[in-house]
Formats: structure tokens, C-alpha cells, sequence
């Protein structure tokens, strides 16, 4: 066992070679398999909406906090989302305190990418009074643990988030002109579209699905898929790295479809049971 330990340590990419040679991972999983996810939703609650995924060791969680602003002076009839990913140093040692580092931001501008090519949420549902006032929805996403597939945590958690939010009725006082907030009276928010995002890693010729940390070190590129539940693209994400042949790309497609059905019926099922408690 010892041994075993100091060859991961002194040759890691050999050591995983030799797992892979035999189309099973280190951690036991096949190559395709994904690790154990777990959602729950309403975990915070000074938050409008929140969730907190768990996917194998990954843990991050987000919560939604929705506030007044006026409506972009070009668009009199949209509210904003506004997405932003934390990692701070408790969830790895990679990271360090002080501003948002690269893959921080990285991820921040991913979900601010799948958000506007999905139409997740039509802005326009969250005006509440054109040209004068609109929803701003600040969805933080914080990583409480970090071991790999960051990308596909938080498109889970923010997804199963805005599932949860719940907004209060508002309308506009006609004497005085300001906003009155009835929070007696909630509605959920309009979810349009389901993005489901799923990473994989290449090694060689081989393609990985859900890759941990030292997966994602090792590998020689990666690749994220975000479809929606009627499958179709809604990212391709790939930072670099070594190229994917078409067949390859089609059959990560594939698969990414594949898992959507899971995430979504998982998610359907959690939404299920918190509206009927």
C-alpha cells in the first residue's frame, strides 16, 4: 500500500495510466461514471432562494438574494442576474484570501455566458415596472469544498437556487411613488430553460466524465457540454488544452443529453417534495 502511495506520489500520470488501461479510475469508478450527487434546496434562509450540491467531495452552495434597481437605460423592460463564483481558501489549499482569483472569475463569466445563450430567465420577467423599476437577482456561489468538476456544481446549485426562489408581490404606490413590498404574497420565479452543464477530461485518447481535482491536473485538456431538457446546446466550453475530434465531441453531446435526464429528474423530485412541505 505503501509503495503503491510513494508510485501516485513520485509518477502520478503512470499511476493513473495503469487504472485507465483497465478502464476503471483510482477511486473505483468507470470512466463514464459519475460520482454520487446530492442537492437540497432552502438552505439558507435570509436568502430568496438557495441550494446546496454536493457532487462526490465538490460541495458549493448558492443563494439568491433579489433587490430593486431601475431598469438599463437601453432596455426599459429587463431586470439583471448577476452571477459571481467565490472560492476562498477554506474550500482548497490552491486558493488564497484576497480578490476573486483567474478561476474564480472563469467560472463567474461561464455562468454568466450560459445564462444569456439558455435564457434561463427572460430578463423581461423581471421587470415589475417599465422604465421604472426591475429585479436584480445577485446569485453567489460559493465552493465550501473543492475537488474537481467546479463548473458543473455551480450551474447544479444555481439551477436548483432559482427553483427555489420566491419572490414577493410589488407594486408601485400611486401618491408617493415608491415601491410597496407585500411579502405575505410570493410567487415563484419563471424558469424558461433547465441548463444542465457536464464536464469531462481528456487523457490520451481516452475521454473522462465528472473528474476530480487530480483528474483535471493530469489531464491534457477539458472539455464542459451545457444542454437544456429539450437537448440542446446551450455551451461548449473548452479553455485549451489538447484538440477533441468531431466523433469525440459528438459522443461528449451524447452524454452530456444523458445526464441532463438524470440532474433534471433529480432535481424535479427535490422541488416536488419542498413545495408540498
Amino acid at each position: 500500500m505503501a509503495a503503491a502511495g510513494g508510485f501516485r506520489t513520485v509518477e502520478p500520470l503512470e499511476y493513473y495510466r495503469r487504472f485507465l488501461k483497465e478502464n476503471c479510475r483510482p477511486d473505483g469508478r468507470e470512466l463514464g461514471e459519475f460520482r454520487t450527487t446530492t442537492v437540497n434546496v432552502g438552505s439558507i434562509t435570509t436568502a430568496d432562494g438557495s441550494a446546496l450540491v454536493k457532487l462526490g467531495n465538490t460541495t458549493v452552495i448558492c443563494g439568491i438574494k433579489a433587490e430593486f434597481a431601475a431598469p438599463p437605460a437601453d432596455c426599459s423592460n429587463k431586470g439583471y442576474i448577476v452571477p459571481n463564483v467565490d472560492l476562498p481558501p477554506l474550500c482548497s489549499p490552491r486558493f488564497r484570501p484576497g480578490p476573486p482569483g483567474e478561476e474564480a472569475q472563469a467560472a463567474s463569466q461561464f455562468m454568466a455566458d450560459v445564462i444569456e445563450n439558455s435564457q434561463v430567465v427572460r430578463k423581461e420577467d423581471l421587470c415589475i415596472v417599465d422604465g421604472k423599476l426591475a429585479w436584480v437577482l445577485y446569485c453567489d456561489v460559493i465552493c465550501l469544498d473543492y475537488d474537481g468538476n467546479l463548473l458543473d456544481a455551480c450551474m447544479c446549485a444555481f439551477l436548483a437556487a432559482l427553483k427555489n426562489v420566491q419572490l414577493p408581490a410589488v407594486r408601485i404606490n400611486e401618491e408617493t411613488g415608491l415601491a410597496e413590498v407585500n411579502l405575505k404574497e410570493k410567487s415563484p420565479l419563471t424558469v424558461r430553460k433547465e441548463p444542465v452543464a457536464v464536464s469531462f477530461v481528456l487523457f490520451d485518447s481516452l475521454v473522462i466524465v465528472d473528474p476530480t481535482t487530480e483528474e483535471e491536473d493530469l489531464a491534457t485538456g477539458t472539455v464542459t457540454i451545457v444542454t437544456d431538457e429539450n437537448g440542446e446546446l446551450c455551451s461548449v466550453h473548452k479553455p485549451g488544452g489538447s484538440a477533441l475530434t468531431e466523433a469525440k465531441l459528438q459522443d461528449c453531446i451524447s452524454r452530456a443529453k444523458t445526464r441532463h435526464k438524470e440532474v433534471k429528474k433529480l432535481l424535479d423530485k427535490l422541488i416536488k417534495s419542498a413545495e408540498a412541505t
